[in-house]
């Protein structure tokens, strides 16, 4: 099964491209979407987020909001959050593999908003980055309900910058035109990717043996 990592900073189209990939017949296992389930009432991260940030647990869920203001500007916050969240949204990963497996798929798109950050690029076969200039991003944001530009800057802060992001991925699909360019250079993207599979599991074997070592 070959793993195709989809990550992008905050407002350049990566959603809407995830989406594109799966209208091409690609599972998608969308981290975000972990995440919020794990913040839900009775998810698997409310009682240990409660013991970090009390305040931000509203009606036995986690306040997205809440939760954000009170570890964006705390780094000794943000890292106990990460060492809540990241082995919870690991365990519905591996239960999403399982399951791709069992349907044979031949790809699967692993759409991580953080990829590069957490040092999941190390994991995939293949990394794209969905990219769109500066301008337009920040417009994009800005177009959000709520939001601000202190905030855009403090989340902007903590990803790596776009031009590092695009230096390190193999791919990078472009949003800046319109929805069927972005559809056109998806299908480029899995037109060249096809029949990489085996190539791609015997690196990703290489790579466990040598981390082994």
């Amino acid at each position: 099964m070959f793993l195709i990592g989809l990550t992008g900073s905050i407002g350049m189209g990566k959603t809407q491209t995830a989406a594109l990939f799966e209208a091409e017949g690609v599972p998608r296992y969308d981290a975000d979407a972990a995440v919020h389930a794990l913040y839900e009432k009775g998810g698997a991260a409310v009682a240990p987020i409660g013991a970090l940030v009390p305040e931000a647990i509203v009606d036995g869920a986690v306040d997205r909001g809440i939760l954000g203001q009170a570890v964006l500007k705390d780094a000794d916050k943000l890292k106990q959050l990460e060492q809540i969240v990241h082995p919870l949204a690991g365990k519905s990963q591996m239960a999403f593999f399982a399951e791709q497996e069992q349907a044979k798929a031949e790809m699967v798109l692993l759409d991580i908003p953080l990829l590069f950050e957490t040092g999941g690029d190390g994991f995939v076969d293949t990394v794209v980055v969905v990219s769109a200039p500066a301008e337009l991003q920040r417009q994009r944001v800005l177009d959000r309900p709520g939001m601000t530009a202190e905030r855009l800057d403090d989340i902007l802060a903590k990803q790596m910058p776009d031009a590092d992001k695009r230096a390190r991925a193999e791919f990078v699909v472009d949003t800046s035109i319109s929805v069927e360019d972005a559809h056109r250079q998806v299908r480029d993207i899995l037109t060249q990717l096809k029949g990489r599979e085996a190539k791609a599991l015997a690196a990703r074997i290489a790579r466990m043996q040598n981390a082994d070592k």
